[in-house]
């Protein structure tokens, strides 16, 4: 497979930062969602994902998707090197397919030779290097080939909620590393399902690293989400000039609300992939949190507030996850479980059963709490 590094030139970021984030219930809420926490190293999650790709990107080619006013004026303070002309604020919630469309558009308008490194503002990847070669590699082949490119996760164990990619043909070698053929993209499989492609080893994890040429992805949205693609036509027309906020809020609330993976990864036939040689985690529920940060010789981890009149005292615990809010906190022969204490809710619960959180938030919901969601 042949390609140049012209690539280069015309290489940019679009961070999706629009998620209201309840799976990190209490401590992640609709005002203050997981990308907005300091729980790594003292930094939010937004920052992280911003100087990962500031560290081959300048700043003035690094885009923000967010949903509300309130985030964009977060994001920039956590940012402020991000040019307010790159912070794209959806007027409503539509899920990822019209977002990545939105931000897409903006960026072709700036440069029509654009290819697009999609990153969400909430994961994790280690090591960073590895992550930045596979990116490079990734926008190569989508700026030469104007194929859509995804990055595959060799999975840990069955996922229905992950999409699942199918790994195709070997079609060549680019910068040393093997470009397949993407055969196919299942969507959040059924647990039978799940088994049986980890089982397989054809099939891998999807964590939504995208990469794509601008006009190839609006080229497939026209083709495979034409209801997406018409409203961003109208929006095109305005940007720039006095009416672009009226038309993008008349326009915008008319898309579907549908994931990318939906209105066009499942569908799309012209996708290449790659297999990551770097871990990652989308931090989706606290045991993860858990995972990914040191423990004590016991196994736990111990964060937020602490009082100078309170403590943390434990008593035959291990491998437990603590998140005080400046009161004392005692553990007493609980092991493998999360406590996270808020100013208004409290959560206990096994680690094992972490991802079940959102349960929670539906009761929450169901009960019209919006105080604690």
């Amino acid at each position: 497979m042949t390609t140049s590094y012209t690539y280069r030139q015309h290489l940019y970021s679009l961070i999706m930062a629009g998620g209201g984030g309840t799976r990190l219930w209490p401590l992640s809420n609709e005002n203050n969602p997981k990308q907005f926490l300091k729980l790594f190293g003292g930094k939010t999650l937004i920052e992280i994902t911003a100087y990962r790709l500031n560290s081959f990107l300048p700043w003035e080619r690094i885009y923000v998707s967010t949903a509300t006013s309130a985030y964009a004026e977060k994001i920039r303070q956590l940012l402020p090197s991000i040019p307010q002309e790159n912070m794209i604020i959806e007027p409503v919630r539509r899920d990822s397919g019209p977002a990545h469309g939105l931000g897409a558009l903006y960026i072709f308008k700036k440069d029509k030779n654009a290819v697009i490194i999609n990153a969400a503002s909430d994961h994790l990847v280690n090591p960073e290097k590895n992550y930045e070669k596979t990116m490079y590699v990734a926008s190569n082949v989508a700026f030469n080939t104007k194929a859509l490119v995804a990055v595959g996760i060799k999975p840990l164990y069955p996922h229905t909620g992950m999409g699942h990619l199918k790994i195709g043909k070997k079609l060549g070698f680019v910068e040393g590393r093997v470009i397949y053929q993407r055969e196919k993209h299942v969507e959040k499989p059924p647990l039978a399902l799940a088994k049986k492609y980890t089982a397989s080893g054809k099939y891998y994890w999807n964590a939504n690293h995208y990469v794509w040429r601008a006009d190839s992805f609006l080229e497939s949205l026209k083709e495979n989400a034409p209801d997406i693609y018409n409203c961003l036509m109208r929006i095109s027309d305005a940007i720039g000039t006095d009416y672009e906020d009226k038309v993008l809020a008349e326009e915008f609330p008319k898309m579907p609300k549908i994931s990318v993976d939906y209105a066009v990864s499942e569908k799309e036939k012209n996708f290449l992939m790659l297999v990551a040689d770097y871990n990652w985690t989308d931090v989706g529920n606290w045991n993860e949190v858990w995972q990914e940060l040191p423990k004590d010789e016991f196994g736990n981890v111990v964060l937020g507030k602490l009082a100078s009149d309170a403590e943390f005292i434990n008593i035959d615990t291990s491998d437990t996850l603590v998140y005080r809010n400046g009161k004392t906190i005692a553990v007493l022969g609980v092991d493998n479980i999360v406590i996270v204490d808020t100013k208004n809710a409290l959560l206990v619960c096994s680690r094992s059963k972490a991802q079940n959180v959102k349960q929670v938030v539906e009761i929450l919901k169901e009960k019209k709490r919006d105080d604690l969601l």
